[in-house]
């Protein structure tokens, strides 16, 4: 907010005149873009007209479903025949030539009521804006070489009467550059505006907020960007475009004196509005970290806490055996000790197995897998009678070596 006590008064030449005005109390109002944007954007909406689509759109011709048994989808469809509109899918929105989706009514809840005092408020945090110059210069303003912000000159410039004259006054105020960047942002619009007699769109300039017309609006008027405003009938659309606060005000010194009455300050209620008062801010240092800063706030704080603690992962002992050593190291040497006993009792089991089975396990032969016998050196295979057409025979089979007959061979072989 703007705190200056005394604001000077320029002339027409772009001169200091020596007189100084006091600040209006409204510069130092609190400023809440939020609610700025949240009326600007009511307020938009309250300029416009209703519109709609016809309410037989869509609906203009004769059509009936096929109903179903055709293999064709139900909805409704053109009747008749000997062209290609007959057939075809007719009403739906997703049909061509049907009717939208949710067909709009000029019923529809166009306008906005808006709170008086929230009105009042958001213009007041405008107003307060235009005298930060950090504010005015991010709005895209050029007011590097402006004498003063906000800019108040002599009510002598309410009587100009040709733009010659306005443009000269602009020129001496070093405001000509901002005028000449909003010549250049002049360009055609995007859409079908260009069909609706708002062909050309461009930026905003500086406003003119005057207390009497003596000729101002004549001589400012064709000046590209500028607007001209009445002190007494001051709009948050133009004082605050798109609802971003912070556009570059002219003031001349009648209007500026006449903020107080219209307005108020916080010891005496305005003149022109009925029991108001400006908004109270509600903080009165809004420098947040020269607050922290203080003595009070940094007495009632407690020291930094610069133990660092981190957090443990819990883990489960019963199926982390890291942390179950932890809590008893005696589980390791018990979990050796089982898997020993385990195996122990697995192999006694397939020794007992192999017992009963007679040493007969099964083996690969002649392409596929059978029962063999062990002991024999060729793994011969057992007779299908032997073992009585099961795949394990009951008696284990198994062929003597023949001695008799190995000595009677060798004998007759000594013999010849």
């Amino acid at each position: 907010m703007a705190c200056r006590p005394l604001v000077s008064v320029y002339s027409e030449k772009g001169e200091a005149t020596g007189t100084s005005v006091k600040m209006p109390a409204v510069f130092q109002a609190p400023i809440r873009p939020d609610i700025v944007g949240s009326v600007h954007m009511d307020m938009m909406k309250n300029g416009r007209q209703p519109y709609a689509v016809s309410a037989k759109a869509g609906h203009q011709t004769s059509a009936e479903s096929w109903g179903t048994g055709r293999a064709v989808a139900r909805i409704p469809r053109v009747s008749g025949g000997g062209t290609n509109r007959s057939g075809q899918g007719a009403f739906g929105n997703m049909c061509r030539h049907g009717r939208m989706f949710a067909p709009t009514k000029t019923w529809r809840r166009w306008h906005r009521r808006i709170n008086v005092n929230q009105r009042r408020y958001a213009i007041c945090s405008a107003i307060a804006a235009t005298g930060i110059p950090a504010l005015v210069m991010a709005k895209g303003h050029c007011i590097e070489e402006v004498p003063e912000i906000p800019l108040v000159l002599t009510d002598k410039v309410q009587t100009l009467t040709k733009t010659k004259e306005a443009v000269g006054v602009l020129r001496k105020l070093k405001l000509w550059r901002e005028i000449e960047k909003v010549k250049s942002t002049r360009r055609f619009r995007a859409g079908k505006g260009k069909m609706r007699n708002r062909r050309r769109i461009q930026r905003r300039g500086p406003v003119v907020i005057y207390n009497q017309d003596n000729g101002i609006c004549r001589a400012f008027r064709n000046i590209p960007g500028v607007t001209l405003i009445n002190v007494d009938r001051l709009n948050l659309l133009k004082i605050a475009p798109g609802g971003h606060v912070g556009r570059l005000c002219i003031w001349t010194e009648s209007a500026f004196k006449k903020l107080d009455s219209i307005y108020g300050t916080w010891k005496k209620a305005s003149e022109q509005k009925t029991d108001y008062n400006l908004p109270m801010p509600k903080m009165t240092n809004c420098d947040l970290s020269r607050l922290l800063r203080s003595d009070e706030i940094q007495k009632a704080l407690r020291p930094p806490k610069k133990q660092v603690t981190r957090r443990v992962l819990k883990r489960n002992p019963l199926k982390n055996l890291s942390v179950l050593a932890k809590l008893n190291p005696y589980a390791v040497v018990e979990k050796k000790l089982a898997k020993l006993v385990e195996k122990q009792q697995k192999k006694k089991r397939q020794e007992l197995q192999d017992a009963k089975r007679g040493q007969i396990k099964y083996g690969f032969k002649h392409g596929y897998y059978q029962l063999v016998g062990v002991e024999d050196v060729g793994l011969a295979t057992v007779d299908a009678a032997a073992s009585g057409g099961k795949s394990r025979p009951r008696k284990p089979v198994t062929k003597a070596p023949p001695a008799k007959e190995k000595k009677e061979k060798k004998e007759k072989k000594e013999k010849k």
